[in-house]
């Protein structure tokens, strides 16, 4: 057993009174022995002697009877002191000054020393005091001067000796007591060891349960491209999807080597190089890379498409997202570009289209025809119509009218979804083009009993684009808000000019839309759910074709809207705006 153990095993507080009066018992049985036996140490006063061990005996039951710990700490010196007060009649008994059991003073002196307190080197020196003392005061002979020096003396260097004994025990509790509190941080330690141990083994297994999740899930994705490069672009991270993407093994690509570049094509970075504003580069520098990750270096992901060319040549269209690779300080220490292939996926768009376009020309033709005849048997003045024929006929007409309409807008976003749509560029001014949505849509706010307000300002805002979509443009808007405003409400269009912007904003206090929905209101054929839940009629085209038109046209689309309280919804142009991005593309015929 070692010695720290040894002693974080031993109690801080001293023994019980009783265990402290075991020697002193001890002794005075072997002094009551010495003295009954023959020629053993004469008996020179009897009472005394009886008194004495009685004394002792009486001191002895008092140091098991009573609860001493529950008592303050200094109460248990009584015992010692009526336990020296013995030994001194015991001497008295035996010889006084001569007897040889004044060694007995030194048990019960020690046990009065050792204890806890200055105030205990008083009493044992004192109490000792007085046991030498007692033969000169109680003995009826002349003394030596020797004796009367030897029983000042003494006290004297019991005081000292009683000094020592204090200091010697209150540093040895202190130093029991770092013991024993270092004992008890050594076991708190320990166990804090072992149960670091434990979570550390517990989180071990889970670590190796989540990596062989992770692997699991890393080996199952093998319909999207995970590439991760370092800093400069080299690639350090390839999943098999990117391995059955671009046929190339990780154990291939992992050589230092390869580049992420490498599987762009040069045409499409040098476009989008060449695109890139001065302005926005987080990076001066143009190197092909910079246009994979400039938007990401200035803290946005970015999504965008590319063309992948694969090492035997084949070229793979994917829509690819780049993301910050960040480590555990959150520094950027890479980059990862997760792709996926849209081959498929474009091609079913661009069948799509064909078919949109196909049918809406394919039906244009009998429509209008439908229309023409229409039309004839209304205005035949030899065979007129009665008022029930002809209200029958308008019937006919508004609904041929309304899938014109209908064929002309899946026609255009089929346009719109090729890039093919044509603008007329020139100067409009927007007035003008505001207060004819509003008197046109006035008809039909009168008749579902919606109030239509419009505020155009007195001055001309002229902007450049096409004067007839951007009124196509606004009457959407118009008709929306009318549609989606019950009976007695307010539908506003206002014009303003904010800084080198104007603003065209349609508000209305209809039945709103969800926010969670307002960010899918500009896909083709979505309609809210207040919309279907109120039997709105419609199509979902209205807001696609506007948010092309105004994106043709340098501008955006704000919209804000709440459920039950109305929407808003505002076209922001430049002022001063760049040549469009539509203007280039060869004409198209034009969707009515």
């Amino acid at each position: 057993m070692t010695l720290d153990r040894w002693l974080s095993r031993l109690p801080i507080d001293s023994p019980s009174a009783f265990m402290k009066q075991v020697p002193t018992i001890i002794g005075f049985a072997i002094a009551v022995v010495i003295a009954a036996v023959p020629n053993g140490v004469p008996v020179t006063n009897g009472p005394l002697f009886v008194a004495g061990v009685g004394l002792v005996v009486v001191a002895s039951i008092l140091s098991l009877v009573i609860p001493w710990r529950r008592l303050h700490a200094e109460w248990a010196v009584v015992v010692p002191v009526l336990s020296l007060l013995a030994v001194g009649l015991l001497r008295l008994g035996t010889g006084s000054a001569v007897s040889p059991f004044a060694v007995l003073t030194l048990l019960p002196f020690v046990w009065i020393a050792s204890e806890e307190g200055r105030l205990n080197i008083l009493i044992a020196a004192l109490t000792t005091f007085v046991v030498l003392l007692a033969p000169l005061v109680v003995d009826h002979v002349a003394h030596t001067a020797g004796d009367v020096v030897r029983a000042f003396f003494s006290p004297i260097i019991y005081l000292i000796v009683a000094i020592v004994i204090n200091e010697l025990a209150h540093r040895m509790r202190i130093q029991l007591a770092a013991a024993h509190e270092a004992s008890e941080q050594q076991q708190q330690l320990l166990a804090q060891a072992v149960t670091a141990q434990d979570e550390l083994v517990l989180n071990e297994a889970r670590l190796k349960t989540a990596n062989r999740l992770i692997q699991s899930i890393w080996n199952a994705v093998t319909e999207q491209s995970v590439i991760g490069t370092d800093l400069d672009g080299l690639i350090d991270v390839w999943n098999p999807g990117a391995e059955k993407m671009l046929g190339l093994t990780e154990k291939q690509v992992l050589d230092g080597k390869h580049h992420v570049i490498d599987f762009h094509l040069d045409s499409e970075l040098s476009e989008r190089l060449q695109d890139m504003d001065a302005r926005f580069t987080t990076v001066a520098s143009t190197d092909e890379f910079s246009a994979l990750v400039d938007t990401v270096r200035a803290g946005s992901a970015d999504v965008r498409d590319w063309t992948y060319v694969r090492p035997d040549g084949k070229r793979v269209a994917v829509q690819v997202a780049a993301t910050p690779r960040l480590d555990e300080n959150g520094h950027r220490v890479g980059f990862i570009f997760v792709a996926t292939d849209m081959t498929q996926a474009r091609e079913f768009a661009r069948l799509k289209d064909e078919f949109v376009g196909l049918i809406s020309h394919e039906l244009r033709t009998p429509l209008s025809s439908i229309l023409g005849y229409l039309e004839l048997m209304r205005d035949d003045e030899d065979s007129p119509l009665s008022e029930e024929q002809l209200q029958y006929l308008a019937v006919a007409e508004r609904n041929a009218h309304r899938l014109l309409r209908l064929v002309g807008d899946l026609l255009f976003t089929a346009q719109v979804e090729s890039g093919r749509f044509p603008l007329d560029i020139k100067d409009v001014e927007l007035s003008a083009v505001v207060s004819a949505s509003v008197e046109s849509a006035r008809p039909v706010a009168a008749n579902a009993g919606v109030t239509l307000l419009g505020e155009v300002p007195p001055l001309p805002l002229e902007v450049r684009g096409d004067t007839l979509r951007l009124g196509q443009a606004v009457d959407n808007l118009v008709s929306n808000a009318l549609k989606f405003t019950p009976s007695g409400g307010t539908v506003t269009v206002s014009l303003r000019r904010d800084g080198e912007q104007a603003v065209i904003a349609v508000a209305d206090t209809g039945i709103g839309i969800p926010a969670v929905e307002l960010s899918q209101l500009s896909q083709r054929f979505f309609r809210a759910s207040t919309a279907t839940r109120n039997a709105v009629p419609g199509v979902g085209l209205g807001l696609t074709i506007t948010k092309a038109i105004v994106t043709a046209h340098g501008g955006r689309l704000d919209i804000a809207s709440e459920e039950g309280v109305g929407t808003s919804i505002s076209i922001v142009l430049p002022v001063e705006t760049p040549q469009p991005v539509t203007e280039a593309i060869p004409r198209a015929e034009m969707a009515p």
